[in-house]
């Protein structure tokens, strides 16, 4: 006990991303890098992008927010009845509930993606990658 003390070790040891959280180290389940979710993440503005400006017709110099607002939607949408967006998909990435917040989970989705897309709220994280929206909604990425 003592040698945990001096160490560091014990139950709030950071071994690895997701650790603390009861995730596997690697392979499905585990954490995903940060790479693998800002890919995700590129590849679902994209989409809002064209959803907005492509086929809703927005003109981008008079409504700015359209792609904003489809985004906002598409991942609330899609987070609560699939678990995933499209870009989240195609990088093997998925949302799942820790349980440290009591929210029915597509109020805690919905959170997620407000705070998300105020975009400090995702680039302040801790030892697990957890953003601080993740945090917010007591989710976490995790590989597929």
């Amino acid at each position: 006990m003592e040698r945990e003390r001096e160490t560091g070790a014990g139950d709030d040891a950071f071994a690895y991303r997701g650790n603390r959280l009861g995730m596997p180290e690697t392979g499905p389940g585990s954490v995903p890098g940060v790479g693998r979710r800002l890919l995700a993440l590129a590849l679902d503005w994209a989409l809002s992008l064209a959803l907005a400006y492509g086929l809703l017709g927005a003109d981008p110099q008079r409504e700015q927010w359209a792609p904003v607002l489809v985004f906002a939607l598409m991942t609330a949408v899609l987070l609560c009845l699939f678990g995933t967006t499209l870009g989240k998909r195609i990088t093997g990435i998925g949302l799942a509930a820790t349980g440290e917040r009591g929210f029915p989970w597509p109020l805690a989705v919905v959170i997620r993606t407000a705070l998300l897309c105020l975009v400090i709220p995702a680039v302040v994280y801790d030892r697990d990658q957890r953003g601080l929206h993740d945090r917010a909604a007591g989710t976490v990425s995790r590989r597929l």
